[in-house]
């Protein structure tokens, strides 16, 4: 291919064609895994909503008779899920069985949650454990408080990272370049949806060391986070989640010393380079 024929291509291309390919370090992406990978992406972001196949066909901008044969394959294998007349579609159990696999497989939760245990017990409130994931924070291990109603915290639970304490104690972390134009979702009446007011939050953040939810994620909710400094830039944090009608002065100073402590302990055992798998 001559330089003008190149540079055609290149111009022709899918917007965020430039961007998979560094994803993949160059190589080009097969079509079929990115199909068959955004087709349970999306079955899992619907939860308990079942999709009939005209709507994932057009979701995806698939066939139906491609989408049919996919989801067919997929069903077999136990990867989606169909009701008893044929027509309705939801997230499979080997979906489950592979996230269990990775928290399982992965060394800092195994690290993390017996920690998050002694938190939960010494503060009587919920614990997360979560891990940056594009512009979400996953969670990865949760301590559910039994002094209060759950707080949606579940694990595989993902959120933007800029309405909660586990993302903005992960965003203080980086530059403030890496943080994207505005404007932010809203998940209440107290979420960011600016970048100036978010960038202004984080500041706060880096000066007093950890971050602070005040209803912007759960209404009724307030959260203390904390990143975990075990890998640079810092990928996971810790937090602490409490109802705020029962959030005095001495109780939010008592969360926060109990946290910082929990930190503390947590990089100071957390394994250095050992010639283990280091996961990007």
């Amino acid at each position: 291919m001559n330089a003008l024929a190149s540079t055609a291509a290149r111009r022709a291309a899918p917007p965020d064609y430039h961007r998979r390919m560094s994803e993949t370090g160059g190589v080009r992406e097969v079509k079929s895994a990115a199909r068959t990978v955004e087709l349970l992406e999306l079955l899992a972001a619907r939860g308990d909503r079942p999709a009939r196949l005209q709507e994932l066909s057009d979701e995806l901008e698939v066939p139906r008779s491609s989408m049919y044969a996919l989801l067919q394959t997929l069903i077999g294998r136990g990867w989606v899920r169909t009701d008893v007349t044929g027509s309705l579609y939801g997230i499979g159990i080997h979906a489950l069985l592979t996230g269990t696999s990775y928290l399982d497989s992965d060394p800092r939760v195994r690290l993390v949650r017996p920690y998050l245990d002694e938190a939960s017990e010494a503060l009587g409130e919920t614990i997360h454990l979560g891990r940056l994931d594009g512009r979400d924070v996953a969670y990865l291990a949760t301590r559910e408080s039994h002094e209060y109603l759950r707080t949606i915290s579940r694990v595989g639970r993902r959120l933007p990272a800029h309405v909660g304490a586990l993302g903005k104690a992960l965003l203080a972390e980086r530059p403030d370049a890496e943080l994207p134009e505005g404007p932010y979702e809203a998940l209440t009446p107290r979420s960011h949806t600016s970048r100036a007011t978010l960038l202004a939050d984080l500041m706060e953040v880096r000066a007093r060391g950890y971050s602070v939810d005040r209803e912007e994620g759960v209404s009724g909710i307030a959260g203390f986070g904390f990143a975990l400094r075990y890998d640079t830039p810092a990928q996971d944090a810790i937090s602490c989640s409490a109802p705020v009608a029962r959030l005095t002065p001495a109780h939010e100073a008592r969360i926060v010393a109990v946290m910082r402590e929990t930190r503390a302990r947590i990089e100071s055992t957390a394994p250095r380079a050992t010639g283990s798998v280091d996961w990007r």
